[in-house]
């Protein structure tokens, strides 16, 4: 497509203007050339009968009865061979020999590829002297079957046909150059008015507050730009919801930082008194040591949290199965120190199903976050030692890989299932420290990896039930 007006960036305006003049302009030539075929057609009818009639009124003054065709021109035969000012019109007459008989030599004689039909007007376009005439051919054939039918043919010239053909064009034509420049403004008003609407939205938008979130009213605008309406207002909501979850986050994230940050004042405070012992000492350090490990650990969750909601995932080829060992290798230490047996089963590292497309930090936080929260869960009193398992099962026929973090631990009530997925919530009656984000990590990473996270009771009707927490991965292609 032709682009009547160029512009450095896109405009809905532009091209609906653009689709609509370019075809426009681009029939006008062909409007002219059908213009002029018609016009000729038009101009040259009237002239081809009028010379039809004229040939048919010379033919009845041929006179073949005396074996040798004569012609006489009578006075109304001298004007119809005269012809107009602007025109010549030119005449032959010739016997069946082809000798001729009177009128001009030079008048080119009709083809032959065609038996004539003596009777029968022929029309032809031919040139005489440089100029371009108009033919009538005619067979006059006598009563004596014998007799050779003589020829005779009428020409004129196209001057008359030319002035004619013009003028039809300019009667036509010109109403069209003028109307055209008024088809050009009418278009531009009709866009004008029909993009109306999409301005109107644009104001109420512009007018808005910026803590205004309502949605925008969809049945005033047009039915085309509803979808569009109907996209902002699910934005709308979203931004919405987005804004009131990080309301909520800071919130709750400033309630969980004030209390460790609290007792770290409060026992800076004790070991200041006067009076105070070694031990008083030693067990306020103590206290303050404990306390600022529960406030890093609790930032370093929200910032695992913020790093997993936002985080573009740039994925890659990842082995769940070696993955899930590093992360136990590493929670070894802290598992000796609590008394609790951690390890590991199912897949070897490479085995087939193991990989999938994904982040390799983010699964490894995941998988951390799992083994972390059922070490700080389970206890591990001598009579019953602590036991995690973590596991990865691969069918690679089924096209289906699991992670699963499997504890002895007191176990989840299952109306609390769902609401220990949500930042900060902790189960009541839990002594153990913990900033209540490790489970929402985990949600969150697995969304982004496409896949869901269960929770469900590891011996199911036993005291205590312990925890099973399975990650199951979409299939890969």
């Amino acid at each position: 497509m032709v682009k009547i007006f160029q512009r450095a960036q896109r405009s809905l305006f532009g091209e609906i203007l653009d689709w609509m003049l370019t075809p426009l302009l681009l029939l006008v030539p062909v409007s002219i050339g059908l213009t002029w075929l018609v016009a000729q057609g038009i101009a040259n009818a009237p002239f081809d009968r009028a010379l039809e009639s004229n040939i048919q009124t010379l033919a009845r003054m041929v006179d073949l009865e005396h074996g040798r065709p004569q012609f006489v021109l009578t006075p109304p035969a001298r004007e119809i061979l005269g012809g107009a000012d602007s025109d010549r019109v030119f005449y032959q007459l010739l016997d069946g020999h082809g000798t001729l008989l009177s009128g001009e030599r030079d008048l080119p004689k009709p083809g032959t590829e065609d038996a004539p039909v003596p009777g029968v007007v022929y029309l032809r376009d031919a040139e005489m002297q440089g100029r371009k005439v108009r033919v009538a051919s005619l067979w006059v054939a006598g009563d004596n079957a014998d007799t050779a039918p003589a020829l005779l043919q009428v020409a004129e010239t196209r001057e008359k046909q030319s002035l004619l053909a013009t003028e039809i064009i300019k009667g036509v034509l010109l109403p069209q150059f003028a109307i055209l420049p008024l088809a050009v403004l009418l278009i531009w008003l009709a866009l004008v008015r029909g993009i109306k609407p999409l301005s109107v939205v644009e104001a109420r938008i512009r007018e808005r507050k910026p803590d205004d979130l309502s949605p925008l009213d969809e049945s005033e605008v047009p039915l085309e730009v509803v979808p569009l309406v109907l996209s902002i207002n699910e934005l709308l909501n979203k931004l919405n919801e987005s804004i009131g979850t990080q309301k909520r986050f800071l919130a709750d994230a400033a309630h969980q930082l004030k209390t460790p940050l609290a007792g770290l004042r409060m026992q800076a405070d004790l070991a200041q008194r006067e009076g105070a012992n070694a031990d008083e000492l030693k067990q306020s350090l103590k206290q303050i040591g404990r306390a600022s490990v529960r406030a890093t650990h609790t930032v370093n969750q929200l910032l695992s949290l913020a790093r997993a909601e936002g985080s573009g995932i740039g994925r890659q080829p990842c082995d769940l199965a070696r993955l899930t060992i590093e992360v136990v290798r590493e929670a070894v230490p802290r598992a000796i120190d609590r008394r609790i047996d951690l390890g590991y089963e199912g897949a070897e590292a490479g085995a087939a199903g193991v990989v999938l497309p994904g982040n390799p930090t983010l699964l490894k936080e995941l998988v951390r976050n799992l083994v972390d929260n059922a070490l700080a869960y389970s206890a591990s009193p001598p009579e019953r030692p602590g036991v995690i398992t973590a596991r990865v099962l691969a069918d690679p026929f089924g096209r289906v890989l699991v992670l699963q973090v499997e504890d002895n631990g007191p176990g989840i009530a299952p109306h609390e299932r769902e609401l220990v997925f949500q930042p900060f919530y902790r189960v009541l009656g839990n002594e153990a420290d913990g900033s209540g984000l490790g489970l929402p990590i985990v949600r969150e990473i697995a969304r982004q990896h496409g896949a869901t996270v269960t929770l469900q009771d590891a011996r199911p009707g036993q005291q205590p039930p312990g925890t099973l927490v399975s990650v199951r991965f979409a299939p890969g292609p």
